[in-house]
């Protein structure tokens, strides 16, 4: 569960780092929130990544990670309201399909 948890928190960062990218100057971009809440949100998932590695073998936390591209396109999707084409929906599938192999 708190695999699930860290994979959301680094695709929400993601997402707060995407918005915090439309600065005109880097002071407008010091002042952008977005970048402080996706640091932060990353930074959290770091955290939750090494606790989880207390318990879970790298080499299976590592390729579960790829959870993530799941939320960003649901994300992106919902919020940034990009479209997902088949490439993109196979591209996730065949990084799934790796990683559930590599944790086998």
């Amino acid at each position: 569960m708190i695999l699930i948890v860290m994979t959301i928190f680094g695709s929400v960062a993601a997402l707060f780092l995407k918005k915090a990218s439309s600065f005109q100057n880097f002071r407008e971009l010091l002042r952008n929130r977005n970048l402080y809440i996706g640091g932060f949100l990353y930074l959290a998932a770091a955290l939750l990544n090494i606790y989880i590695l207390r318990f879970l073998d790298y080499s299976v936390v590592l390729p579960l990670t790829s959870i993530t591209y799941i939320w960003t396109m649901i994300l992106s999707y919902l919020i940034l309201k990009e479209k997902i084409t088949v490439k993109k929906v196979i591209g996730t599938v065949g990084i799934l399909i790796g990683a559930l192999l590599i944790t086998l």
